[in-house]
């Protein structure tokens, strides 16, 4: 039986309800398009005929006691088994073919994972079709009644205790009040655009469109119609009533202009007039529009520098600068990286209809040990690929990626000391050698301190201890 709410399947129960002329498994594959089941060791104990047609494989071979990724490489069945989780609905490839499947845990009358099976439920996707029309149809008609915000957050949604965010929800709460430019500044990946849908949101124009635009992926060449929008004829293939910009559909609500700095020199005097005079005028038009309309604009770079250098008009930075605001890097707020890695795991899981995964202490140490140059962007990315790379129900460090920028054994042998370029010595050889040199510099670096130095190398104490234990040994 499936267990309320449908977590397992009961492997006591099925069993049970086994007859003379027919396998247990049988009962549940007769409703499903294929079926595969796999023991605690991930091997296969069971395989339906019509998973094996579609997998072209031969009714003569034998099968029980394959582990299941010699078979399958991309199956998702060891980790259903070692989390002990199911995963529902979700879609896997097999033979080039896009399939439904399920995948849950089988376990005994007292929770123990005794193994695990998949269930292929459709294999053309295009009978779904009307399922997921009516789901965009919904979705629609929620986003029409506002009862959904699609793509669109609060100050809320800006995660973190620290007395940097605490600070800077504070100010942010102020600007929105304040019915004029806002200045937006800090690193890349910091989050720069979720402030600003925030302070539209807490501001009186949150009934009005948030319009954003990036600077820095606009062609120059298209940068005045984008922003300021085309009158009939203004050029080739343009619609027949010509071409609104994003000023004109930002009216009466917020434009965003993320990367400012990348505005060409012709276009910023464009913006002032609509900063100035609140009025804009198409390309190709002898008419200004009035437009009323809140602009946030945001940076990377040091606006100021670029005025000194010519770069930028020193009379829109004026303009712009009237209401600044600071993103704080991530390195500077460390401490707001559990509950960062807490919110975006259970997003990225939720997503990705994946078992919950959680971080291992190492991996936490190494991530904030790390320096974060891509701040939470960065996190996010590294997160999604912990969950993806991550093999048991943890993400360990080298799952984030902790060691990709690890020197090489060749860098070592050619960079780090004489003694590895001897032709006679072993892989193994080399390894432990490396591993000496970056442990004793690891060691120098942190004075000694074997805890500093174990999150430093992104590892436990135990490992570290190990590691230097194998290195003496080996003298």
């Amino acid at each position: 039986m499936i267990n309320s709410p449908g977590q397992h399947i009961c492997l006591d129960d099925l069993l049970s309800r086994q007859t003379s002329d027919q396998h247990p498994f049988e009962l549940l594959s007769s409703l499903c398009e294929g079926a595969i089941a796999v023991d605690a060791d991930c091997r296969i104990i069971w395989m339906s005929p019509k998973y094996r047609q579609l997998i072209n494989i031969p009714e003569d071979k034998e099968l029980i006691g394959t582990p299941i990724e010699e078979l399958l490489p991309t199956t998702q069945l060891p980790r259903v088994l070692k989390s002990g989780k199911p995963t529902f609905v979700d879609l896997m490839q097999i033979n080039r073919r896009w399939c439904v499947v399920t995948r849950m845990p089988l376990k005994d009358h007292d929770g123990t994972v005794m193994g695990a099976i998949g269930f292929i439920f459709y294999t053309e996707l295009e009978s779904l079709g009307p399922l997921f029309d009516k789901f965009a149809r919904l979705k629609r008609q929620l986003e029409q009644q506002k009862l959904i915000r699609p793509s669109r957050y609060a100050l809320d949604d800006l995660i973190g205790q620290s007395s940097v965010v605490q600070q800077l929800k504070r100010q942010a709460r102020r600007a929105a009040l304040l019915d004029t430019t806002v200045l937006l500044l800090g690193e890349t990946g910091t989050g720069k655009e979720l402030l600003a849908q925030g302070i539209h949101h807490a501001s009186p124009r949150n009934g009005g469109p948030f319009v954003g635009i990036n600077m820095a992926a606009l062609p120059e060449s298209l940068v005045e119609a984008e922003l300021f929008g085309a009158a009939p004829g203004a050029y080739t293939g343009i619609e027949k009533g010509g071409r609104k910009g994003k000023v004109q559909l930002a009216n009466g609500g917020t434009l965003f202009l993320d990367e400012i700095a990348e505005m060409p020199l012709a276009m910023q005097a464009k913006l002032l007039r609509v900063l100035q005079e609140r009025e804009v005028e198409a390309l190709g038009s002898n008419s200004l529009e009035q437009v009323d309309v809140r602009v946030i604009a945001a940076t990377s770079k040091n606006l100021k520098q670029l005025v000194d250098e010519g770069e930028f008009r020193a009379d829109l930075y004026y303009r712009l600068n009237v209401l600044p605001i600071r993103l704080a890097p991530l390195r500077d707020r460390k401490e707001d990286i559990p509950l960062l890695c807490q919110h975006m795991l259970e997003s990225i899981q939720k997503q990705a209809q994946i078992p919950a995964l959680e971080l291992t202490d190492s991996a936490r140490q190494w991530l904030y040990q790390y320096s974060w140059p891509g701040n939470v962007r960065e996190l996010h990315n590294r997160l999604e690929r912990g969950c993806v790379m991550a093999e048991g129900s943890a993400i360990e460090p080298e799952d984030l990626g902790a060691f990709d920028d690890l020197p090489t054994s060749e860098t070592c042998i050619t960079s780090f000391s004489p003694q590895l370029r001897a032709p006679s010595l072993s892989l193994s050889e080399i390894r432990l050698r490396t591993d000496k040199i970056a442990l004793e510099q690891a060691l120098e670096k942190t004075g000694g301190n074997k805890s500093k130095t174990a999150k430093l190398l992104g590892i436990s104490r135990a490992t570290l201890y190990e590691r230097l234990k194998k290195c003496q040994a080996n003298k």
